[in-house]
């Protein structure tokens, strides 16, 4: 008997199809500098790679061998991509027609709204992925030229390119890019491959089309898009700049241009990248709270990060607006968000808090370890960030956890990056047309 599987069923598997690929070639003695990973941390390792997160439990560039590297490198860009994109563009190359069923995954993993132009579409997604990645990766090479030799400049420029762009926060420094902090020109590279990677595709798109004058307007998803990320990285900014200016241990010796410039990134970085220029685990209580929900909301629908989506944040902030000022319709530059989209936007809200939640619970069974830190880790896990307070020297708090301390940080990372809602979907039967409708209940709330 043939099981037809759904769109949300396909990308789950899929997902998890390359993790356990990723698992076994890091398992591998030749993926490692040192001692073979153990099976746990090569899960660990595959899952942050593929989840485009960087939460690590080993030290990449002393305990992976350049072939490990090279192999995350590519787990991080097939997860960045999507795998149903990475497939859908091979089957192009080979010359092989994509289905109807193919197409309709497809439009679910890029998150458009319409199968009209989405081979075209998918193609333009692998050209500016590209097209940034090579102008990040030349910037990259040039100015880590300058502190080590040419060859190893390129090899490092590359693999930050492609982990900034893919939002991974990876990288081949122990430190991360602490080395880094005062350096104006990195950090503008850096984070402008953030923003572009994280905005979503649909978004570039729109605003190629509008530059070019191929459409009159903006989509109501691109100003949306663009609304709520502006406000983030000038209002995280400005907050980690007034919670931490009197720090002695992060920016109080420190200039202001340097501070802002330390605000500036951590602001970009904390909503779904993971790299850090200064070490986390010295911010104020305050600050990593406040990172907590930049994390939270996470990167745009079609873009290579994860968490609960700006769109979803700014529809649910709309409609509790509307809501509090007594409005029938929800309205946003001058249209109106439908309820059913309200209602989508709560029930992601919602899953997303369930899951951040069950996974610090368990943490907190588990590893009886510090509240705020196990949050912050639970936090970077789902909305596949990376950030970390740190295990006391180079790598993630999870890996000071136990096996399954850390196969529940894993978890968390892999339903963050597929979606809670597509995972939802993608567990429970869809439950069949029903014509019969109840008589209306009266619940008290508030």
């Amino acid at each position: 008997m043939k099981v037809e599987l759904s769109p949300s069923q396909i990308i789950t598997l899929g997902f998890l199809g390359i993790i356990l690929i990723g698992t076994i070639i890091l398992a591998l003695p030749i993926s490692s500098a040192k001692d073979s990973l153990t099976l746990v941390d090569a899960l660990f390792t595959s899952t942050s790679a593929v989840c485009v997160t960087g939460l690590i439990v080993i030290d990449t560039p002393n305990d992976l061998s350049m072939f490990g590297q090279i192999a995350t490198l590519l787990l991080i860009q097939i997860g960045g991509l999507g795998y149903m994109t990475s497939a859908t563009i091979l089957s192009i190359v080979v010359g092989k027609k994509v289905g109807l069923k193919q197409r309709l995954v497809l439009q679910e993993a890029l998150n458009v709204l319409s199968l009209e132009g989405l081979i075209r579409f998918t193609k333009g997604v692998l050209k500016v992925t590209f097209l940034f990645e090579l102008i990040g990766a030349v910037l990259l090479s040039i100015r880590f030229a300058m502190d080590m030799d040419i060859f190893k400049a390129i090899y490092f420029g590359i693999f930050h390119s492609i982990s900034a762009f893919n939002n991974a926060g990876f990288s081949l420094f122990s430190n991360n890019l602490m080395g880094y902090r005062n350096d104006i020109f990195s950090n503008i590279v850096i984070t402008g491959l953030i923003i572009i990677g994280g905005i979503g595709f649909l978004v570039i798109s729109d605003v190629y089309k509008y530059t070019r004058r191929e459409v009159t307007r903006l989509s109501t998803h691109t100003k949306l898009v663009i609304s709520v990320t502006s406000t983030l990285i000038v209002s995280g900014t400005t907050a980690i700049l007034l919670f931490e200016y009197f720090n002695p241990q992060t920016f109080a010796s420190f200039s202001l241009k340097s501070n802002l410039l330390t605000a500036y990134f951590h602001s970009i970085s904390a909503r779904t990248a993971g790299f850090n220029t200064i070490d986390i685990s010295l911010m104020q209580s305050s600050t990593l709270f406040l990172i907590i929900m930049l994390m939270a909301v996470g990167a745009s629908p079609g873009g290579t990060g994860g968490g609960m989506k700006t769109t979803t944040f700014g529809v649910m902030m709309i409609g509790l607006w509307s809501t509090i000022r007594g409005h029938t319709d929800t309205v946003f530059f001058e249209r109106r968000v439908s309820h059913e989209l309200i209602t989508r936007a709560y029930a992601i809200g919602a899953m997303a808090f369930l899951v951040v939640n069950i996974s610090t619970l368990l943490l907190l069974l588990e590893e009886k370890s510090d509240y705020l830190h196990t949050l912050f880790e639970a936090v970077s896990a789902f909305a596949t960030v990376g950030l970390s307070v740190g295990d006391g020297g180079v790598r993630s708090l999870s890996a000071l956890f136990t096996d399954m301390g850390k196969l529940t940080v894993a978890l968390t990372m892999f339903i963050g990056r597929v979606g809670p809602l597509t995972m939802g979907m993608a567990v429970i039967k869809k439950a069949e047309m029903v014509r019969l409708r109840y008589p209306e209940g009266k619940v008290l709330i508030g």
